[in-house]
């Protein structure tokens, strides 16, 4: 039965048919003529690189690599195209719920995968070649956003991976790092002279980032002593949540052991003997208990940035990055969080929570005319939104660059949420230590 052409041809499509109904775009199912003929008709050759031996010939080892090679990287591309995609976390910026070196595989059937807005890619490769560097995509055919159907909803609480929302403009010197703030801070034309030029990318091949949703659309979230309250109640606490804290001692340090025992991050720790102790160090509520009980530590005080703020470009990094707001890192809100079509009422006071939303997320002509809001050419006192938006954070409080700095992130910027860890390791120890044999197979999504 499975040898039958006609069996073979109803079950691919079947699957080809499901298929495009969850793609939603039906002009698909010319491909089902394409099908029929590759199980049926065979009338033409569609797979042109692949030979038919006669019996007795010798196959050619080299057509066959070809032919494996395509076939891998056809279903490979599909795959991490519709289903689940291979991501490291370079950063610390979710330690301790994932941790640098963490090797994840994303899912994006949870919130169902975007179609691709850049279809013109190469295989595999995200934004930039590798070694050659440059683009890895061509910005000729540019598709609209939309996204298939999931099983679920962006939820609080859910750790996300999305494109990075300041990633629309990168300098090609430093393409890790944040291009608008260098420009607040620097002035754009310094910036461009010394790590140019800048190159513009669609919200698909934008970096990929990682962070906790503390806050969906509708959600009022404010920052309070460093804590989140989430329309108004604490958020919930994590068993990875950190923040650091300023630790005095005796004179002696803490054995380093102890520390990473704790999973407290080598690179995180600095000791200075003038303190005594260490001025910023990464910990868990349970870790503080654990070192206020430790005989050679004096006393554990937790660090909070108020106003004004500890470092004197704070106000050019904190979100909006103008007005009076007088936020900080660990004083920051109430700020609602805009949500699909809900109208605002619009003045010179809070348009800075929502300048970046109306003219770059939603597409809009937005300018300041005589101290008058004008969208599109028309005075505007309100604006509608037109997506639903959501307020990121990173576990590790004080060591992330998430939502504080760069504000919120739209929907179309939602790429999928980590399904489980398979494989880890930590680049401050050495080989077979340096494996985190028990993160492996954990679930990374909570």
């Amino acid at each position: 039965m499975f040898a039958n052409k006609w069996f073979k041809f109803c079950f691919w499509a079947i699957l080809y048919s499901l298929w495009v109904l969850w793609l939603g775009s039906y002009w698909w199912f010319l491909g089902l003529i394409v099908v029929f003929d590759l199980y049926i008709t065979q009338k033409v050759k569609w797979a042109f690189w692949k030979k038919h031996y006669k019996i007795g010939e010798k196959r050619n080892v080299w057509l066959d690599w070809l032919d494996a090679i395509i076939f891998a990287l056809i279903a490979a591309t599909f795959i991490k195209m519709f289903f689940i995609e291979a991501y490291v976390i370079p950063t610390g910026s979710m330690e301790r719920s994932l941790m640098t070196g963490d090797y994840l595989f994303v899912s994006k059937l949870k919130y169902g995968p975007k179609v691709p807005q850049t279809p013109l890619s190469i295989p595999l490769i995200h934004n930039v070649i590798p070694v050659i560097g440059g683009e890895s995509y061509l910005t000729w055919i540019q598709n609209d956003y939309r996204r298939m159907k999931g099983y679920s909803k962006v939820k609080r609480n859910d750790i996300v991976v999305f494109n990075f929302p300041h990633g629309d403009t990168v300098l090609k010197a430093s393409p890790g790092e944040d291009y608008y703030y260098k420009a607040r801070v620097y002035g754009r034309g310094t910036v461009v002279q010394r790590e140019g030029p800048v190159v513009a990318r669609p919200v698909d091949k934008r970096d990929n980032y990682v962070k906790r949703c503390v806050a969906v659309a509708g959600d009022t979230l404010e920052v309070r002593n460093g804590w989140v309250f989430i329309n108004g109640t604490a958020q919930e606490e994590f068993p990875g949540l950190q923040s650091t804290y300023e630790v005095i001692t005796n004179g002696a340090s803490i054995n380093e052991r102890i520390l990473d025992r704790m999973e407290v991050s080598l690179s995180d720790v600095y000791y200075d003997p003038q303190l005594p102790g260490y001025p910023a160090l990464p910990l868990t509520l349970d870790n503080v208990q654990e070192v206020k009980k430790l005989a050679n530590v004096a006393e554990v005080r937790p660090i909070i940035d108020c106003y004004p703020p500890n470092f004197p470009d704070s106000p050019l990094m904190i979100f909006p990055f103008k007005g009076d707001f007088r936020w900080t890192r660990d004083q920051f809100g109430p700020i609602w969080v805009p949500q699909a079509g809900v109208t605002v009422a619009l003045d010179m006071d809070n348009l800075p929570l929502y300048e970046r939303i109306i003219g770059v997320y939603e597409g809009n002509k937005l300018e300041i005319i005589d101290e008058q809001i004008h969208i599109n050419g028309t005075p505007a006192d309100r604006y509608t939104f037109k997506m639903d938006y959501y307020f990121m954070m990173g576990d590790n409080r004080h060591n992330s660059l998430d939502s504080r700095y760069w504000g919120f992130v739209p929907e179309d910027h939602i790429v999928g949420t980590p399904s489980f860890i398979w494989f880890s390791t930590d680049s401050y120890k050495s080989f077979p230590k340096n494996i985190r044999w028990k993160r492996i197979f954990k679930g990374g999504g909570r």
